[in-house]
């Protein structure tokens, strides 16, 4: 592989983040993101930032990294045996936003690119990401919407890739001590060197580029849609999957953890208030039941008509 392709994606990654960087700022309307950067000792840093207590988003972070190292975590070697102890060079964009109002939907956004030189064989290169839709307060409409937008992101590379990419995501986005998904879904994948790099990077590319057209028409659609202090009790109740999810099953938080990342950054995709309350259930009828009843129920969103 050229340095220039390694290059390129790094270019890439890094306006992205300013797009979605400027594109929030500008929903929010109040707060800015503030921004560090850093190094790693190992080789590499990056940059993150974040916008804290704004009108709109509680909490929004989005960060680069570009770091090297000596020998791949555990954490990258699960399902690549054959990579144990390669050197490496791990490039990632990684974003999530905490709404403040009960009806915007939380959501997570991922791009990254690996290269590994194993000690005894050829090197290799993968690309991995996707995006993914978490809402408090169901709405087809958003769910339709998102899922749209998400198979058009793929329609390009073949018919065959939404399904597959979909149910990846429904079944990485899952917790199974609680038997229920972290949201609604969206797409997911790993280890994609599909058709050369060329062809794996546009892809990658129009994952990126299609999710400021998923996610900021459901902000700006409920934004300031009113809301009670119960709902608003609920959100952060919710958001308690959030943190288990990412503390226990995420596979971006332990590769960072593993390879002695910044911690601030690898974390910053945690809510700033969350709660747990004992044995939960909501009350048949309601909204909420309408969420677990529904919503946390896969199902082929992008093909469903509005009634």
């Amino acid at each position: 592989m050229q340095n220039s392709q390694s290059e390129n994606v790094r270019t890439y990654f890094l306006g992205l983040q300013d797009r979605i960087s400027h594109a929030l700022e500008s929903e929010d309307g109040e707060a800015r993101f503030s921004e560090d950067s850093w190094l790693r000792e190992e080789g590499g840093g990056g940059q993150s930032r974040v916008l804290n207590e704004g009108a709109v988003f509680e909490k929004a972070g989005i960060n680069f990294s570009d770091i090297k190292g000596s020998s791949l975590p555990d954490s990258a070697t699960a399902k690549r045996p054959h990579l144990a102890g390669a050197r490496f060079r791990a490039m990632g964009l990684s974003l999530v936003t905490h709404p403040r109002n009960p009806h915007v939907p939380t959501t997570h956004m991922n791009l990254r690119f690996f290269y590994a030189e194993p000690k005894d064989g050829e090197p290799v290169w993968w690309f991995g990401g996707g995006f993914d839709l978490t809402p408090y307060y169901g709405q087809k409409e958003d769910a339709i919407h998102w899922h749209r937008t998400a198979r058009a992101a793929c329609q390009p590379y073949g018919i065959e890739l939404y399904p597959k990419l979909k149910q990846n995501c429904d079944e990485y986005f899952y917790l199974p001590h609680r038997k229920e998904p972290r949201g609604i879904g969206g797409i997911f994948f790993d280890d994609y060197n599909e058709g050369g790099f060329e062809s794996s990077f546009l892809f990658t590319q129009s994952v990126g580029d299609h999710f400021l057209p998923a996610y900021q028409p459901i902000v700006a659609r409920r934004k300031k849609s009113p809301h009670t202090e119960a709902e608003r009790q609920f959100q952060i109740y919710r958001r308690g999957r959030y943190v288990e999810f990412n503390l226990i099953h995420d596979r971006g938080t332990l590769f960072g953890l593993q390879s002695n990342g910044r911690t601030e950054s690898i974390l910053m995709s945690l809510p700033p208030l969350v709660r747990w309350d004992y044995n939960y259930l909501p009350q048949s009828g309601t909204p909420e039941a309408e969420l677990h009843q529904v919503f946390l129920k896969p199902q082929n969103w992008a093909d469903l008509e509005l009634k």
